[in-house]
């Protein structure tokens, strides 16, 4: 096997609650006669998700996101048959041009990262039956940029509490500290993190930061949740006044332009900029010039010779610094995109038109299968 064939059967050997639900849904042939479009970040898990899917009947396109696609990965899959669109150099254009082919395909379900395939066929008018949307920013653009476009059922697994507590808490928080250290080579203990939104992401990043060592301030309009933040002990301020002694800045609401490049002149030099969100639209950076300095970092140079770090070109730090979210995260992740995906492709009993949560039955079958996972040993990979 290849370098990137290990890998996935690597994670195929940690992710028990994907590959049980695989001989169930295979037996059954849930997805026969059905074309999936998928936008997600093509890595190992991803492709276990993809062979679960093409083993239960369907015929499978995907892209991911700018940044985090592993290209070997993405040739692992082309020659297992699946159609994968995108590199991991590309940038928005194309990524633009890569989300246009998969919905080329003309994809009767959806697996949507960011709502990109949503907004895609909405444009296009190519009909489709359901989907499901991964993230807080697809949800968003869902409810907000895109209402009444959407004329079908949308499974928002993101609103899913175990996504929350499980991925996004614990998967999310863990990985954004290994993608810090990862990328810049740096400690952590001392260093002044300010860690902007305190939803179940930020509040992942903001502890296990501060388990790490961090001294973290956290920046959140909300006032329910600022009130919990400081609860939990971490300093608590509004992002004009957390920004001059910070050392680090990330990102993680899932909303465009909440750093402004006003924000920037504040900032000291020598401070680091990262981003936790879905797309790298959370800072804004003018026309900042970019210098790179070391893979996955630039300098960006502004007046009076400052100089502040972006790290990973404003993509999720934890994807194209790091290796992503852990593996048994996912594999609770992408289980719950399979039983969903496979509740729209049945007919959507239950179900209305337009983003909607994950249905309770679908919640708690997941839990279970989890919670024995997590008290079974894991065997050896073959």
């Amino acid at each position: 096997m290849s370098e990137a064939e290990e890998q996935i059967e690597w994670a195929r050997t940690h992710m028990p609650v994907l590959s049980g639900l695989s001989s169930e849904l295979s037996a059954k042939k849930v997805f026969a006669e059905c074309r999936i479009g998928i936008c997600l970040h093509v890595e190992p898990k991803t492709a276990v998700l993809c062979s679960v899917l093409r083993a239960a009947g369907a015929e499978v396109a995907i892209t991911g996101s700018p940044g985090t696609t592993q290209d070997g990965v993405a040739d692992a899959l082309r020659a297992g048959g699946i159609a994968v669109y995108g590199r991991r150099a590309d940038g928005t254009r194309e990524h633009q041009h890569n989300i246009d082919s998969v919905v080329g395909h003309a994809p009767g379900v959806l697996l949507d990262n960011g709502a990109d395939l949503a907004a895609a066929v909405a444009s296009s008018g190519t009909p489709v039956s359901g989907g499901t949307e991964e993230t807080t920013t697809g949800a968003n653009r869902l409810r907000e940029e895109l209402a009444g476009t959407v004329s079908y059922p949308v499974i928002v697994i993101n609103d899913s509490p175990l996504k929350a507590i499980v991925e996004n808490q614990h998967g999310v928080g863990q990985t954004i500290v290994e993608g810090f250290m990862r990328t810049t080579n740096l400690l952590i203990p001392r260093r002044r993190f300010t860690v902007v939104g305190f939803g179940w992401c930020g509040r992942g990043i903001a502890r296990y930061l501060r388990q790490f060592g961090g001294d973290v301030v956290v920046v959140e309009r909300d006032e329910v949740r600022a009130l919990e933040a400081a609860l939990e002990g971490f300093h608590v301020r509004e992002l004009e006044h957390a920004l001059a002694d910070t050392r680090v800045l990330i990102t993680v609401t899932g909303r465009p332009g909440v750093v402004r490049r006003e924000h920037l002149d504040t900032l000291p030099d020598g401070a680091i900029l990262a981003n936790a969100g879905h797309f790298s639209w959370e800072i804004e950076l003018g026309d900042l010039s970019r210098t790179p300095v070391r893979d996955g970092i630039e300098r960006l140079d502004l007046p009076g010779e400052k100089r502040l770090y972006l790290l990973t070109r404003g993509e999720m730090l934890n994807l194209a610094g790091g290796g992503g979210n852990p593996i048994e995260t996912m594999d609770l992740g992408l289980s719950l995109q399979a039983l969903s995906l496979a509740r729209v492709a049945s007919g959507g009993e239950g179900l209305t038109v337009g983003p909607q949560p994950v249905p309770d039955d679908i919640n708690r079958d997941v839990a279970r299968r989890m919670l024995s996972a997590l008290q079974t040993p894991v065997s050896s990979p073959r």
